[in-house]
């Protein structure tokens, strides 16, 4: 499989998963477009993922090549139907490109807090053999506020109704961050918006805690990051 991957900041790239497409054999080209790479001809690629950011989805006036991302997604996802892959701003993204909406949040979301399965999420495919209630990494001030047509929740949280959705049969993505490694937390906390989120959340000194309760969890998150990243495979091959 050849897989691409857009990125809004050098730091924040596909995390535990780059282990995983590397066992595996599949190979995936990153576009940074924070730097101002361009979008590539999406033929030839097999999936498309995207990653997370310190921007927000509404941001085009700041962030031009925002509002083409969306509609690069939106090709590739509802006319090509290719696979999807979304974290955080990338499935904000998702929802956007679909004719959903992305406000901010009432109460941001910053730490360790756990994620609960809808019906559809514990009995599709996507999250098999994850608990219905299992701890995420969180860090968004943003989030989903109204489904694209068509589209299914499939995990929750008291603060962020749409913590995963699943759009037809092959597009995916979550709000809560499972791509976590041992270096996430320190590498994300030096993007000045993640550290003001961060210090204004959970005060002064957060990062050295969250860092150590990513820590505490490393194996957990690395062995649901597997399973999940498994079970998007299946759940996105042709049949």
């Amino acid at each position: 499989m050849r897989i691409l991957v857009l990125q809004h900041a050098t730091c924040e790239q596909p995390g535990i998963f780059r282990t995983f497409l590397a066992e595996d054999g599949h190979d995936w080209d990153a576009v940074e477009l924070d730097a101002g790479e361009a979008l590539p001809e999406i033929d030839g690629y097999d999936a498309l993922w995207v990653m997370g950011g310190p921007m927000d989805v509404w941001q085009e006036e700041a962030h031009p090549w925002l509002a083409e991302e969306k509609a690069y997604i939106r090709d590739a996802v509802e006319t090509r139907g290719l696979p999807f892959l979304g974290l955080c701003l990338g499935h904000q993204l998702l929802a956007e490109a679909l004719g959903g909406k992305v406000g901010p949040s009432e109460r941001p979301e910053v730490g360790v807090m756990d994620v609960m399965l809808t019906e559809a999420g514990a009995s599709g495919v996507l999250f098999d053999g994850l608990p219905e209630v299992f701890p995420a990494l969180q860090w968004h001030g943003a989030e989903v506020t109204e489904l694209p047509a068509g589209a299914q929740v499939l995990a929750t949280s008291p603060d962020c109704a749409v913590q995963a959705m699943k759009w037809g049969t092959r597009a995916y993505s979550m709000q809560f961050h499972i791509e976590v490694e041992p270096d996430t937390v320190r590498a994300w906390a030096e993007i000045p918006e993640y550290a003001a989120a961060l210090d204004t959340a959970l005060g002064a000194g957060a990062a050295a805690r969250l860092e150590a309760d990513c820590a505490d969890r490393m194996r957990a998150f690395n062995d649901m990051a597997e399973r999940l990243y498994i079970n998007w495979l299946q759940a996105t091959a042709k049949t």
